[in-house]
């Protein structure tokens, strides 16, 4: 069973192509192997790669590990959560809140601006459910400040490639369990470029960083000196690419 993070991972970072990870996603769907999506995408953004992949009968982790749409499902309707969510962001004193812009304050047109998506991805990217990302534009003691006022309002915040991203809990790794669960707990290989990847890698029988030089380069993890944890040379999908033929050689 494959976990995979998706910017910087499988799409590439600039232009969220995966073109040159098809030889692979190609492989492992004529092995009738589970891919799972693993993001900090939307329900609805996941849903729809998800049909476009041909990865339906795969669940999905959605928007940083705070939800699982299950296999088929479509994307839930009720966001209570992301409604508590941004009432919590908003008491944070204005000095400090003023530098965060989330996909809330951005709406679709300022995330089609800062992220480069289309109209259409934009607005899924802001059907939002559970967690919420954003830009960070102050200091590092403000952001401290910012963080802690977060954890006194029971908000978490996690780093991703290009974002800050908020939620009240949950990661990718708190859901390859139940996704494992469908499948009869196989055996697991995850593939992430981010810092929030690492619970992920760290979680799977097999963990692959993906070059990404576009962030600060991951740290070096326990598993690489007892080979549990590999990282590709070449970046994005094809790092993808070319770690998952090797594995799939490997394991086959």
């Amino acid at each position: 069973m494959v976990f995979t993070d998706l910017d910087g991972t499988l799409l590439d970072h600039e232009t969220y192509s995966y073109a040159a990870a098809l030889p692979a996603l190609s492989q492992l769907r004529a092995r009738n192997v589970p891919v799972v999506l693993a993001s900090s995408k939307t329900a609805p953004e996941l849903h729809a790669l998800r049909e476009e992949l041909r990865l339906t009968a795969s669940p999905a982790i959605v928007e940083n590990g705070a939800g699982l749409l299950m296999p088929h499902e479509a994307p839930p309707e009720a966001p209570e959560t992301y409604q508590r969510l941004r009432a919590a962001l908003d008491e944070i004193a204005p000095a400090l809140r003023r530098h965060f812009r989330g996909f809330g304050d951005m709406g679709p047109e300022g995330v089609m601006a800062d992220a480069g998506l289309p109209a259409d991805k934009a607005r899924l990217a802001c059907q939002r459910a559970y967690s919420e990302p954003g830009l960070w534009d102050g200091s590092a003691e403000e952001r401290r400040a910012f963080l802690e006022a977060l954890k006194e309002k029971g908000l978490h915040a996690r780093r991703g490639g290009r974002y800050l991203t908020l939620s009240f809990g949950g990661t990718k790794a708190d859901r390859m369990d139940e996704a494992g669960a469908l499948f009869d707990r196989p055996h697991t290989i995850a593939l992430g470029d981010a810092p929030n990847d690492r619970e992920m890698l760290d979680h799977a029988d097999i963990g692959v960083i993906i070059a990404n030089p576009h962030g600060a380069p991951m740290p070096e993890l326990c598993g690489e000196r007892s080979g549990s944890i590999l990282r590709s040379s070449k970046i994005g999908p094809a790092g993808w690419n070319e770690m998952m033929l090797k594995l799939i050689s490997r394991l086959t």
